[in-house]
C-alpha cells in the first residue's frame, strides 16, 4: 500500500500497489477529457516528492523535458511507491434553477435531477408548495471513460463497458437522493440527453455510435426502487427523448421555456457538451442536434478547460493587449467556452484574427503559459458554424423569413455566461443581444415541472416535435461551410 499526498488540497490518499492513478484522482479534480487513451494530455499531474516512475507510455507521449519536471499523466501511472502529487483542484459552479412556476400541488416530495454528460446537479422539492429545500451537485462520474458522449458510446461497447456505466451513475443518483433529508420521496424524474438517457436505462447504445444514428427505444421509461438500490424513494422516470441525440433534456427545456405555448417562433439553443437547437411555434416544432463538438466547454482546446477555478472566462482589448479575466482571481490554468468566444471576438476587433480564422501574427497569448493556436480557432469555427447552420435551416422549415425569430433562449452554463456581443461578433448568434435571452438550467426547470404532471408520458409534445438528420440535408453542408467564416466586421 502506498500513500499519495495531493497538494494543494493537503490531503492524503492510500493507493494499492500497482493500481492505476486513473481509478482514484478523478473524485480529487483530475479529469480525463479523451477517456483515459493518452491522446489529450488534459490529465496531467506533476510530482514533486517521492516515487512515480514513468511508464512505457508516458516516455511516448510526453516529452524528456515534461518527464524531468515531474509530469506524468494519470491515466497511464501506476502507483508504485509514496509520492506527492500536485493537482489542480477543479471547483466548478454548476448552474441550478430557483424559478417559480404555474403548478397543481400533489402531496409528499420529488426530486427533479438533470443528468449532464459532464456534470449532474439533483433539487428535492416539497409537491405541496414547489419550494426547493435541498441541492446537490456532482460531477457525472462516467467522466472517468471521457468527457464527451461518443467517448462514452465507445467504452458502452467493450464487454463490461455498459454495464460499467450503467452502474456508476446509478450508485451516484442514488447516493445524491438518499442524502435528502425527506420522510420519504414519492417521484423522482430525470431528464438528460439521448446517450445518457439509454445508459442510465440499460439501453443498448449501439445504434447510437453509426449512422443514422437513432435510437431503437426513446421513450418514457420507468423504474421501481428496487430495480435500481433505491430505497428511500417511489417511482423513477426518465423522460423521452424527441429523436437522435436530441434528448429528454431539451424536451424539459420546451416545457420551461413555454415554446410549445408560443404563438410567435421562437428558438431555444443548449450550448453544452453537445449543441441542440429547437426553433418553431405551438403549431409546429422542429429540433436537431449539431456536431459542434465540446469547443464551448474547453474540449479540445489545447489550453482548454471548463468554467472552474483558474479559468479564463473572459477577455478584453485594451491598450493593445488581451487582458484575461480569470474565474477565483488567482493564475489563469486555461481558458473556459466564453473565455474562448471572448478572445476570438477581441482579436477579430483588433485585427489578430482574420475572417476567414487564420491568426494574424501568431499564436493568441492571453496570459502566461495561456494562448490560442491556429487550431483552436478552427475547433471555434467547427463549433459555431455548425449550431449557426443548423439554426438557419430549422428556422427555414417553419416558412418565408427564416431570420424572423421573435427570440432565442440560450441553455445551459455556457449559454448562461457567455456574452452575447462577443457570440453575435463571431456569427454564433446573429441576433441583437435584445432577442436573445440566457435561459438558465432550463432542463432541471423542466424536469421539476414535470414532477406535477404524475401520468404524462409526454408523447403530445414528441409529436408535436419534428427531428431533422441535420448530415441528411443536401443543403447543410454548404451552409455550414458558409457559417465557419467569421463576420468581416461587428454586426
Amino acid at each position: 500500500m502506498a500513500w499519495c499526498r495531493l497538494e494543494p488540497l493537503g490531503k492524503a490518499i492510500y493507493v494499492g500497489e500497482g493500481r492505476p492513478l486513473k481509478e482514484v484522482l478523478f473524485s480529487y479534480g483530475v479529469e480525463f477529457p479523451c477517456g483515459g487513451r493518452g491522446k489529450c494530455k488534459a490529465c496531467r499531474v506533476r510530482v514533486t516528492g517521492g516515487v512515480l516512475p514513468p511508464v512505457p507510455d508516458e516516455l511516448r507521449i510526453l516529452s524528456s523535458e515534461e518527464i524531468e519536471q515531474g509530469w506524468r499523466l494519470a491515466c497511464r501511472s501506476l502507483a508504485r511507491g509514496d509520492c506527492v502529487l500536485e493537482i489542480a483542484q477543479w471547483e466548478s459552479p454548476i448552474l441550478t434553477d430557483n424559478r417559480p412556476f404555474h403548478f397543481t400541488p400533489r402531496e409528499g416530495f420529488g426530486v427533479a435531477i438533470d443528468l449532464g454528460t459532464t456534470t449532474v446537479v439533483a433539487q428535492l422539492m416539497d409537491l405541496a408548495t414547489a419550494q426547493v429545500h435541498a441541492v446537490s451537485t456532482a460531477l457525472n462520474g462516467q467522466a472517468v471513460h471521457g468527457s464527451d458522449i461518443m467517448s462514452r458510446v465507445q467504452h458502452a461497447l467493450t464487454p463490461s463497458g455498459a454495464k460499467e456505466l450503467r452502474d456508476v451513475i446509478r450508485r451516484g443518483l442514488g447516493a445524491m437522493v438518499a442524502g435528502f433529508e425527506a420522510p420519504a420521496i414519492a417521484d423522482v424524474v430525470i431528464v438528460g440527453n439521448t446517450v445518457m438517457h439509454h445508459l442510465f436505462c440499460g439501453i443498448n447504445v449501439e445504434p447510437l455510435s453509426h449512422y443514422p444514428f437513432e435510437p431503437v427505444r426513446d421513450g418514457l421509461e420507468c423504474f421501481q426502487p428496487e430495480e435500481l438500490g433505491w430505497p428511500r424513494c417511489g417511482r423513477v422516470r426518465f423522460l423521452p427523448c424527441l429523436g437522435g441525440f436530441v434528448g429528454s433534456d431539451i424536451l424539459a427545456g420546451i416545457l420551461a421555456t413555454g415554446l410549445h405555448e408560443s404563438a410567435e417562433r421562437v428558438a431555444l439553443m443548449d450550448l453544452g457538451t453537445n449543441g441542440e437547437v429547437v426553433v418553431g411555434t405551438r403549431d409546429r416544432l422542429y429540433c436537431a442536434s449539431t456536431a459542434a463538438g465540446p469547443a464551448f466547454e474547453g474540449g479540445r482546446i489545447g489550453a482548454g478547460m471548463r468554467a472552474a477555478t483558474g479559468a479564463i472566462s473572459g477577455v478584453s482589448f485594451r491598450g493593445g493587449a488581451l487582458i484575461p479575466t480569470v474565474i477565483g482571481g488567482g493564475p489563469a490554468r486555461g481558458v473556459c467556452g466564453s473565455g474562448l468566444v471572448d478572445a476570438v471576438a477581441c482579436g477579430l476587433e483588433a485585427g489578430l484574427v482574420q475572417p476567414n480564422g487564420r491568426l494574424k501574427n501568431g499564436p493568441l497569448v492571453l496570459a502566461p503559459g495561456i494562448a490560442l493556436q491556429q487550431s483552436d480557432i478552427r475547433e471555434l469555427q467547427l463549433a459555431k458554424g455548425a449550431i449557426a447552420a443548423g439554426l438557419d435551416l430549422l428556422a427555414a422549415r417553419c416558412g418565408p423569413a427564416p431570420d424572423a425569430l421573435s427570440r432565442i433562449y440560450l441553455s445551459g452554463a455556457f449559454g448562461n455566461y457567455v456574452n452575447r456581443a462577443s457570440a453575435r461578433r463571431i456569427g454564433l448568434i446573429d441576433f441583437p443581444e435584445e432577442q436573445v435571452e440566457p435561459a438558465g438550467n432550463t432542463s432541471l426547470l423542466g424536469a421539476k415541472m414535470a414532477l406535477f404532471r404524475p401520468d404524462d408520458d409526454f408523447e403530445w409534445l414528441r409529436r408535436r416535435v419534428q427531428h431533422i438528420m441535420l448530415n441528411a440535408d443536401p443543403e447543410f453542408q454548404d451552409a455550414y461551410v458558409s457559417r465557419m467564416i467569421f463576420p468581416s466586421n461587428g454586426l
